[in-house]
């Protein structure tokens, strides 16, 4: 299986778990907010931190943004989107901050000029959002940029992350298995398809997931995801729609160090006796 090279870092079999801190739009439009999650990420062991960009008025139609919706940032849905959006200057503060934290960042982008957009950060890949599986003129605009693409496959029929994988190619590409509901439930999350994934397309696979708890979570690395995506937050009390799906600080530390265990626990399947059981062989073994 090959790996995917992701900012220098290799993705793959043999290769150590890659985590990203799923920031999305749980930074509530406050770039402090952002800051802060950045640094948790760090210092819980991610590799990367990522958000999400939308055009809103490309991604969502008229009726959509006027529909009455309450939130910090006005009375219409259109005003808590825009809201969410962060732009330009708030995204080289973002680059710049996670230079100095030694943290890569990347977006899921939901339609082409949001691409077109963070290209100018010359980010080290693209993650495609499960709602985007099924846009073809968007996959092939990041195909386009010759970037490593993650991509997740909740929501989506297996023919229909076939035909994904069709359109995309297998060259660098990361697919994770998803389960597109928020908070998902344990009976739900199927993670035995992470298997599924790696035999039928032979590209790395990760796990993007949207559960309460970390034990599932943990699982999926013990059934071989070589990434793990889960969506962090200072304190899921907070505001917004994301963040009871989310994990704390303390929580997403826990995640790294447990899963870090479970990789080395997992060994390579070839039955030997270890050092530490030699001495317990001479003292209990009658016969040799």
């Amino acid at each position: 299986m090959n790996r995917v090279m992701i900012g220098g870092v290799p993705l793959g079999d043999g290769a150590p778990c890659y985590f990203i801190g799923e920031i999305g739009i749980n930074h509530n439009g406050d770039l402090g907010v952002a800051h802060r999650l950045i640094d948790a990420a760090a210092v819980a062991g991610c590799q990367a931190v990522k958000f999400q960009k939308r055009t809103v008025d490309v991604v969502y139609s008229a009726d959509e943004l006027a529909r009455p919706r309450e939130s910090p940032f006005g009375a219409t849905n259109g005003d808590l989107k825009r809201g969410l959006e962060l732009g330009a200057d708030a995204y080289f503060d973002i680059a710049r901050y996670c230079r100095e934290r030694s943290i890569a960042w990347f977006a899921s982008c939901w339609d082409e000029a949001s691409v077109d957009f963070l290209e100018q950060f010359d980010p080290p890949a693209y993650k495609i959002a499960s709602a985007s599986l099924t846009d073809d003129a968007l996959l092939r605009h990041h195909r386009a940029t010759g970037r490593p693409l993650l991509v997740s496959t909740g929501m989506s029929t297996l023919g229909q992350v076939d035909h994904a994988v069709e359109v995309l190619g297998t060259q660098d590409l990361i697919l994770l298995h998803t389960t597109s509901a928020y908070p998902a439930k344990p009976k739900d999350l199927n993670l035995r398809m992470i298997g599924v994934l790696r035999a039928r397309y032979g590209v790395p696979v990760g796990y993007s997931g949207h559960e309460t708890g970390l034990s599932t979570t943990i699982a999926a690395v013990a059934l071989g995801a070589c990434v793990v995506e889960r969506h962090i937050t200072l304190d899921r009390a907070m505001w917004g729609t994301d963040q009871p799906a989310s994990v704390e600080p303390h929580g997403l530390c826990r995640l790294v160090r447990d899963c870090r265990v479970v990789e080395s626990a997992l060994g390579d399947g070839i039955k030997v006796v270890s050092s530490d059981e030699l001495a317990i062989q001479k003292k209990l073994r009658r016969v040799g």
